[in-house]
């Protein structure tokens, strides 16, 4: 006699098959499975786009964030004035630390215009972090002209490092016209400095100040009562600092959302398409009995 047969039973399987003879393939099915199909790519492909991209994030606080800096802040100044000879062009600085400076000409140069006429002053300097003020004037030029002309137009006024951030205003005067102005007018532009930290994927920050700005023109007279006009930018620093962050998803949440994509998909799915089964089956017995 042959020995006992015996079936073992896996009792931990939870995913138990049902044999292919007991379940019923419907159209109905068919079609809402490649729904499900198409749906899951369509969820899948715009995570994946979100994984992929990178977040910026940013938050305010009250601080001095670049304090390796010594207390100095890095300017870049462009600007044109198309009706002055650059050897009456000057850069002066004051500051409420008592820096007075005339005639800056340190990482600066001026370029002839106009066959002469005119002069393109672009310059580097350092500035304190204190209230002041540095300007475009004729004061350091040793004879001092008839009748200056301050008409300009500037290309680029930024302060610290080169952000490569779309939004903000990092350069809120560049492209600022005053060509039509009155010649012998002065210019005040008041600014508002706002330290910025920007910080990439790898922890790396770069440090760079925004400016809100609002400008006067006015003519002015010195003691002698002869017009001196001069560009001015005032400027004073905001105790607040904007930190932009790049942030991107961990990768453990894109799997979770991936498979909760998949799983609901499928669970949503099964449960629409057994009540169109149900329903379909109830009709058919509703027929019969008509029949019958």
């Amino acid at each position: 006699g042959g020995g006992d047969v015996r079936k073992e039973t896996v009792e931990f399987d939870i995913y138990r098959k049902v044999p292919k003879d007991l379940t019923q393939p419907t159209y109905t099915g068919a079609f809402i499975s490649i729904l499900c199909c198409v749906f899951i790519l369509f969820l899948f492909l715009s995570e994946l786009t979100g994984f992929i991209a990178t977040e910026i994030v940013n938050e305010l606080y009250v601080d001095d964030p670049d304090k390796d800096s010594g207390g100095k802040i890095e300017v870049s100044l462009n600007i044109t004035l198309p009706n002055l000879h650059c050897d009456l062009v000057g850069l002066d600085i004051q500051d409420e630390m008592g820096r007075h400076e005339v005639g800056h000409i340190e990482n600066s140069m001026k370029i002839p215009l106009n066959q002469g006429a005119g002069c393109r002053f672009e310059g580097e300097f350092i500035i304190n972090k204190v209230p002041g003020n540095f300007h475009i004037s004729t004061h350091s030029a040793s004879a001092q002209p008839q009748n200056p002309d301050m008409t300009h137009f500037i290309h680029k006024l930024a302060f610290g490092d080169k952000l490569q951030v779309e939004k903000g205003a990092f350069n809120a005067l560049g492209g600022a016209d005053r060509l039509a102005s009155n010649p012998l007018a002065s210019h005040d532009y008041i600014l508002k400095i706002v330290p910025t930290v920007y910080e990439d994927l790898s922890g790396k920050q770069k440090f760079s100040y925004q400016y809100t700005v609002a400008n006067k023109e006015y003519v002015a007279y010195s003691h002698t009562g002869r017009i001196v006009p001069a560009i001015w930018f005032r400027y004073d620093l905001s105790p607040i600092t904007v930190k932009y962050t790049e942030r991107r998803q961990p990768f453990y949440r894109f799997i979770t959302t991936i498979c909760a994509i998949v799983g609901g998909t499928f669970t949503v799915a099964g449960i629409i398409d057994s009540c169109i089964f149900t329903a379909s089956e109830a009709w058919k017995k509703i027929q019969i009995g008509k029949m019958s």
